[in-house]
């Protein structure tokens, strides 16, 4: 996607070997308009999987589902919640996930009665890098009866292993970008 491939370019650097930094526009700050095309793009990836739900996770996948949701002709959105709250139902699906991130452990919850047996899944997420929260998320979705239909992000970290163990076990990964490498705070694209 040039427009994605032309803000990490322009905007987005590496920290050390393995952080890439693309706050000013997909997660911290947001470029809505590129946002609702990378939400547009990933809509019409997945359209043919007849999706009837976009899950994520808290907090940065957020806009993204929001977008491809509104793209899919205003899909529900369901956010996987890290920490506990007091407003939320007991009756939740749980599992425990490793953020690369954050280099923390945490249990992702989601209500139940908000992943219904049967639903037809659309994983989206900004970042793919070990794929921990994309298989905490496909582990929900087993959990309730539901099918994952596949999975989407923004940037892909293609030098870690995320990308490769999920798609190794059959699920379509879309990623709208992959970095390939960070050298010397450079982000080298495997478009490139």
């Amino acid at each position: 996607m040039e427009r994605l491939r032309q803000a990490i370019m322009e905007k987005g650097h590496g920290i050390g070997n393995d952080i890439v930094q693309v706050g000013s526009f997909l997660n911290h700050g947001l470029d809505t308009g590129l946002l609702f095309e990378m939400g547009a793009a990933i809509a019409g990836h997945f359209r043919h999987a007849h999706p009837d739900l976009i899950m994520t996770v808290e907090a940065s996948g957020i806009a993204l589902a929001i977008t491809t949701a509104h793209a899919l002709d205003n899909l529900p959105v369901l956010f996987c919640k890290k920490s506990p709250a007091r407003n939320q139902d007991e009756a939740l699906y749980t599992t425990q996930v490793v953020s690369y991130t954050h280099g923390a452990s945490y249990q992702m919850r989601c209500a139940r009665d908000l992943l219904p047996k049967g639903k037809r899944v659309l994983i989206v997420d900004d970042f793919l890098a070990d794929g921990q929260a994309i298989q905490g998320m496909l582990d929900l979705v087993r959990q309730a009866g539901a099918t994952a239909v596949g999975a989407a992000v923004a940037i892909e970290k293609g030098f870690q292993p995320g990308g490769q163990r999920l798609r190794a076990q059959g699920l379509e990964v879309l990623s709208l970008s992959i970095v390939r490498q960070i050298k010397d705070g450079k982000l080298l694209l495997s478009e490139d």
